[in-house]
This record gives C-alpha cells, sequence and structure tokens, in this order.
C-alpha cells in the first residue's frame, strides 16, 4: 500500500518513514505543501499522512487542493490541538486527525481503520433516496436536488451504514465500529462531529434533522 507523508520537520518525517515502511507500506516523503501535491500526483498514494503547519501551501490547503480530484483517505498528524484546527480541516475534507505527540501503535491503528475503508468494487446495490438527496450505493455517488454532493470516505461509509439499516436504530458503538474499528468504540465526538458534517451537505435543515436522527443517548437513526 502506497502512503504519502507530508511533514516539514525532518526528524518525524524520518522516524516515519522508518516506522512504516518496516509494516511493509511504500512510503513516499514531502516537506513542504507544494511538494506534497506534486508526489500525490505523480505517485497517486493509497493513504495521506499530512501536517497542517508546513510551508508554502499550508496542510489546509493541501487537503483543499486534493479533494479536487481524488477522495484518497487523509490522516492529519500535527501539533495543533484547538478544536477549530481540527474542524477546518475535517471541514476541507480530512478523514481523521491525530494530534502530536503521539505513539506508533496508534497511528498504525488509524491507518489501519482508514485503509479498511478504501473504496472496493462496485456490485449490483439499490438507489437510496431521501428528500431531495439521491444515494448509488453501487457507484459511491451522491447529489442533491441533482447536483453532486462530495463526501469524504469516512462521511461515505458513515452514511453507507445508516443507509443499509433505514428505520433502524444504530447504536453509537456499532458505528463506531463499522466506520473507526473496534478501539475506537469510546470516541463518540467523532460520531457527532461526522454527523453534523453530513447533515450540512444532506439535511434541508441541518439543525433540525429529518433523515439522520439523533437517538439521545443511545445512537442514530436514518429515516426515508
Amino acid at each position: 500500500m502506497k502512503v504519502l507523508i507530508a511533514d516539514d520537520d525532518p526528524q518525524i518525517l524520518r522516524a516515519l518513514r522508518i516506522t512504516l515502511a518496516a509494516r511493509g507500506y511504500d512510503v513516499t516523503t514531502a516537506a513542504d505543501g507544494r511538494a506534497a501535491l506534486d508526489a500525490a500526483a505523480a505517485t497517486h498514494p493509497d493513504l495521506v499522512v499530512l501536517d497542517l503547519g508546513m510551508p508554502g501551501l499550508s496542510g489546509v490547503e493541501v487537503i483543499q487542493a486534493l479533494r479536487g480530484w481524488t477522495t484518497v483517505p487523509i490522516l492529519v498528524v500535527s501539533g495543533r490541538t484547538e478544536s477549530w484546527d481540527k474542524v477546518e480541516a475535517l471541514d476541507a475534507g480530512a478523514d481523521d486527525y491525530v494530534t502530536k505527540p503521539f505513539a506508533a501503535d496508534e497511528l498504525l491503528a488509524r491507518l489501519r481503520a482508514l485503509s479498511r475503508r478504501l473504496p472496493a468494487a462496485a456490485t449490483d446495490e439499490p438507489v437510496v433516496t431521501f428528500g431531495d438527496v439521491s444515494v448509488d450505493l453501487a457507484a459511491r455517488v451522491v447529489t442533491r436536488a441533482g447536483a453532486p454532493v462530495r463526501l469524504t470516505p469516512t462521511e461515505w461509509r458513515l452514511l453507507e451504514v445508516l443507509l443499509r439499516h433505514p428505520g433502524r436504530l444504530v447504536t453509537r458503538e456499532t458505528l463506531l465500529t463499522e466506520v473507526w474499528g473496534p478501539q475506537y468504540t469510546s470516541d463518540t465526538g467523532y460520531l457527532r462531529l461526522y454527523l453534523s458534517q453530513l447533515r450540512k451537505k444532506l439535511e434541508p435543515e441541518p439543525s433540525a434533522p429529518r433523515h439522520l436522527v439523533t437517538e439521545s443517548g443511545m445512537g442514530y437513526r436514518f429515516t426515508p
């Protein structure tokens, strides 16, 4: 699996390259935002590990540029711990966020979780509609009022799990296990953040959702 690592700290870049290469990843590195975009265009990585505070183009600008042409999973690894930094990165299209310093085992676990959500071959699947939204589960295409809606791989996986259980309560633990893996069953903040993002993109009134409904203290329910 090809991984692009972009970070302006040479020690972190070297440590990540050695750690991931030892686990069998094909690693490409970049020391600034422009080099990261050039490397992504040249190598078409399966996963991207990205710092936010790089010279030239910032990490957020790199994410926005990548999302113009690829849905590759992006893991942000940053020393910025403020919630607005995380929200900005996730809004731009990142799939996960790890703060520095971090444990190598945690980083590897998050990469494994992201790799499990890489697009699989399309099979015959239904088209689900609700409101003015249409979701083609086979083509992995979402439209709203006929216009395409761009979802990150994480947003897509979360939506897919809910759509496959119409009208049924899906517990927080089930969603966290399905989307992030069994080691993240207590990270309910992820669910709140990503459900908020999906509602902004798909609900007519995100603050009063009709289709992606919260069941307080239990989980979420898709209501067609």
